[in-house]
């Protein structure tokens, strides 16, 4: 029985064992290695962080030197303009400052005028200007001294070239001192300062020797430097150097390079290896919970994901690749009213009208044979759903192909909106500009009828004057005449009939005038109390419509609460509607620039019994030869126009007892643009507010 026993290998089993193990070595080696050099790139990355925050450091230090020397210099310059000294003083006290500030290269004192008074030149070097005149480089100092003038503050000048003699250059900068004397500008001081000499003492103050500081522009363009070593362009900061008028750029250069290798990485790798190794034994005990973790966090986005989706006021409709739901959200269906078991799986859909059902699956053929056509797929088109109840409702739909895990093709995902509301919007607005329409035509024809009225009552009276004088004459003759031969001549008496006839037609037409007179005065009775706030926005809709086409932006400005005026809503929309419309036209064409085409609408209330409206263009104005024929009915600047919208704008506001007139802006501002159309109305008292209009 031994033999069978000896033939058995023993060694088989543990191989597998013994695998796993060395490839849990092999993961541990790994590791150790991995971690040993990201332990050195860390520390050096350590390293370059405190160099890094040493340059910041001494950048800081720099730029705050520069600040406190810069306002020492400016304190400096200012002793000399107290007790305003003469110019013989002056320059005593300046040659005495120049032998004390390095940094000052010239003082000049100047009139109102800027013209030279005197100068005193640094005594540590040549003349500044003495390679090219000063009166060549007074830009900068020029438009500094007016700066200075306007704040009534010194104000330094950006920095500038100043050649020298042998090719070299010093970049200086202007610090310019307005003077006053009992109130009144008596002239400047111009100081010109030596940017080198401030750069070296910030340096030498800081303590920054082993740093390269340099004064830079915004494009990077060195000015100066200063430093005995050369930065080694690898650890930089700029700081910025903020001066009364100007600003100037510090950046400061380390001359250390890129660190190497730190002393203690033995101890750092120790460290290191220790904590991985932890690491390592935890992380073979957690790596049974990792199943159940990963399937909590699965678990959590889909919960998540659902939540998103029942929170979304969009509906969502997802649909396999034969067109059958498959999914909807909340959203969808409380839009079409079924519920989300009524919806997938149906055909056809019970959303779909029974009256476009052939129609719809003729479309949704034709839509899922794009299947190779992802791109058209996700094409938004608009359609009608049906709700449960019947009712018909537009949707904008957005589709885009539905993809698996794998990325194959499983169906489509559509985005519904419900349009209903939008569409309700626009039909509103479409009525409401016809209601104005219609409502500026009738009271274009309500002007015209009033004028009509007015002019025609007298030749009408006239006329039926002179057909009862003619008849009056006609029987006087009639008396004098035979009585026999007047009567029976057939002439006279078609003639008393003719006379009788125009004198009953000039009565009739008498009577129609006076009652289309009658029926444009009854709108005063439509008259309500409402928000200043309501009426522009009744028009705001149909002004932008013309603004968008000529580029001209709307401005608003209201107070809150808006006021309320007592007024017909609809003559004063209108009223309104006219004056930005006119408003917009002054401001298109070549005179007034796209970017200054503004049209504000202005509400105030200087009184409490009244609420002005005003409408301001910045057109190119009113002529004066048209501004007095401005509200003069049937004149007009404009070859299509009637010329009776600012003449009825001007009778709507009168007959709310306010008053309407315009104002240019040249009036007030020469050589400025635009005009200003404003008008009055009245605000209602709390007995009239509450009274009802018919009673009135």
């Amino acid at each position: 029985m031994n033999p069978p026993a000896e033939r058995s290998p023993p060694t088989e089993p543990p191989r597998p064992r013994r695998g796993v193990r060395w490839l849990l070595w092999g993961a541990l080696v790994a590791l150790l290695l991995v971690a040993q050099s990201l332990l050195v790139g860390l520390t050096l990355s350590y390293e370059e962080s405190r160099a890094q925050d040493h340059v910041d450091a001494v950048a800081v230090a720099a730029a705050g030197e520069m600040r406190r020397l810069v306002q020492r210099s400016l304190q400096s310059a200012q002793s000399l303009t107290w007790n305003d000294p003469p110019i013989a003083q002056w320059h005593y006290d300046a040659t005495e400052m120049m032998r004390q500030r390095r940094e000052f290269l010239r003082m000049e004192r100047r009139d109102n005028e800027l013209k030279l008074q005197g100068a005193v030149e640094t005594p540590f070097r040549l003349p500044v200007f003495a390679a090219m005149p000063r009166a060549e480089l007074e830009i900068e100092m020029q438009s500094t001294c007016a700066t200075a003038r306007r704040v009534a503050s010194p104000q330094f000048s950006r920095s500038y070239f100043v050649p020298q003699s042998g090719g070299l250059g010093l970049e200086v900068v202007d610090l310019c001192l307005p003077l006053d004397v009992n109130g009144l500008p008596s002239g400047y001081m111009v100081v010109t300062l030596t940017l080198a000499q401030l750069l070296e003492d910030a340096a030498n103050a800081a303590g920054a020797s082993d740093h390269e500081l340099s004064l830079v522009e915004a494009d990077g363009t060195r000015l100066v430097r200063a430093g005995l070593h050369r930065g080694a362009g690898v650890f930089t900061a700029t700081r910025l150097v903020d001066l009364p008028g100007s600003s100037l750029q510090l950046r400061a250069d380390s001359a250390q390079g890129r660190p190497g290798l730190i002393p203690n990485l033995t101890l750092a790798l120790v460290v290191g290896l220790s904590l991985l190794l932890f690491g390592l034994v935890v992380l073979l005990v957690r790596d049974v919970r990792r199943r159940s973790v990963a399937e909590s966090a699965l678990a959590e986005a889909l919960a998540f994901r659902r939540a998103m989706e029942d929170s979304l006021v969009t509906g969502l409709r997802a649909r396999d690749v034969r067109g059958r739901i498959t999914y909807v959200n909340p959203a969808f269906c409380a839009m079409v009213g079924f519920a989300a078991h009524e919806l997938i799986g149906s055909d056809p859909p019970p959303y779909w009208p029974p009256e476009h059902i052939d129609e719809y699956r003729r479309r949704q053929a034709e839509r899922l044979s794009l299947r190779r056509d992802l791109a058209a797929q996700r094409e938004g088109f608009e359609t009608q759903f049906m709700r449960r109840n019947g009712e018909r409702f537009p949707v904008m739909i957005y589709e885009a192909p539905l993809l698996d895990r794998v990325g194959h093709h499983a169906g489509w995902m559509s985005t519904v909106l419900d349009v209903s509301a939008a569409r309700r919007m626009e039909e509103l607005s479409r009525q409401q500009q016809e209601r104005l329409q219609a409502t500026a035509r009738l009271a274009t024809v309500g002007e015209m009828a009033s004028l009509l009225s007015h002019e025609l009552n007298q030749p009408l009276a006239a006329i039926a004057s002179y057909a009862t004088g003619s008849l009056n004459l006609l029987a006087d003759a009639q008396r004098d005449a035979l009585p026999q031969a007047s009567a029976a001549d057939p002439d006279v008496t078609m003639l008393r009939q003719a006379l009788e006839r125009i004198a009953e037609q000039a009565e009739r037409a008498g009577r129609v005038i006076k009652s289309v007179h009658a029926f444009v005065r009854r709108r005063e009775r439509s008259r309500e109390a409402i928000g200043a706030d309501l009426l522009i926005e009744a028009v705001i809709p149909l002004v932008r419509l013309q603004a968008r086409k000529s580029g001209t932006r709307i401005e608003v400005e209201c107070p809150k609460p808006a006021p309320r005026v007592w007024a017909d809503r609809t003559m004063i929309e209108q009223v309104l509607l006219n004056l930005t419309r006119n408003g917009i036209q002054a401001m298109e064409g070549e005179a007034t620039p796209l970017e200054q085409r503004v049209l504000t609408l202005r509400v105030t209330q200087p009184h409490p019994r009244w609420v002005h409206i005003a409408v301001i263009d910045r057109g190119p104005g009113i002529p004066p030869d048209v501004a007095g024929k401005l509200f003069t009915p049937f004149f007009t600047t404009r070859a299509e126009g009637m010329g009776l919208g600012l003449s009825l704008c001007r009778t709507v506001i009168e007959q709310h007892g306010g008053a309407l007139d315009f104002v240019t802006a040249s009036a007030s501002h020469p050589g400025a643009s635009g005009t200003e159309f404003r008008f009055t109305l009245a605000v209602p008292e709390p007995a009239r507010q509450a009274a009802d209009p018919s009673a009135e």
